[in-house]
């Protein structure tokens, strides 16, 4: 999934992009709010990650330009204000989470897993699609109850085609959600993530079809019984 981060101190913002990146996230650093409400206009993500004390635009007024845009994408505010007030009043601005400094990084992901996974309208991280059984904590992908090694960038491909089930997906959807601005992928990147995949799931009731010059449709089609 494509992650902007939005925070001014560099060790603390360098320390979550690695983090995230490791999992196999795309993961954008911007250290100014008035940068970051300029990206957000034209390039889409799937969760933001926001300070609220920054330089050229505060984080509470860059969530309230991202909402009156109609803007939905999910934010976690990330906050030394422990006051009830300040809580509700980010709550009540449009934020979907927030989480107090210093905190876990293992609760940061927890947290960033919930608001992926809701953005997708699931209810779980561990969700079922005909026969592959998927485990967002875990990072694991089942076949037939057989555990099938995917990498990261495998994983979140796959979260990708099952967040948009039955909807063409062009090469440069998939790599806006994939990668960051400071990866370059090759020409053929997307083809050979997509070409593992398939090789993986092969037995799998996913079915990954290609658009030639178009791109990618992904739908659940049961095997029929021999």
């Amino acid at each position: 999934m494509r992650i902007l981060v939005v925070e001014d101190t560099q060790v603390l913002g360098q320390a979550i992009c690695d983090r995230l990146t490791s999992l196999g996230h795309g993961v954008d650093l911007i250290a100014d709010g008035k940068s970051a409400d300029e990206l957000l206009k034209y390039q889409d993500f799937d969760l933001i990650l926001l300070d609220l004390n920054l330089p050229g635009l505060s984080g509470l007024q860059l969530l309230q330009k991202l909402r009156q845009r109609e803007d939905s994408t999910p934010v976690l505010i990330l906050t030394a204000r422990d006051q009830i007030e300040d809580r509700i009043r980010l709550l009540d601005e449009g934020a979907d989470d927030y989480l107090t400094k210093p905190f876990d990084f293992g609760e940061l992901e927890a947290r960033c897993r919930a608001l992926l996974r809701r953005k997708q309208g699931y209810a779980s991280n561990v969700t079922e699609h005909g026969n592959i059984l998927v485990n967002r904590d875990s990072r694991q992908v089942f076949v037939n109850n057989e555990l099938t090694g995917v990498t990261n960038r495998e994983f979140r491909l796959l979260e990708i085609f099952l967040g948009h089930l039955g909807r063409v997906l062009s090469k440069d959807e998939i790599t806006d959600h994939l990668f960051n601005f400071d990866e370059t992928p090759g020409q053929n990147a997307i083809e050979l993530y997509v070409g593992r995949l398939r090789k993986k799931l092969a037995q799998g009731d996913l079915q990954i079809s290609t658009l030639r010059g178009i791109g990618y449709v992904a739908q659940i089609a049961p095997s029929k019984p021999d």
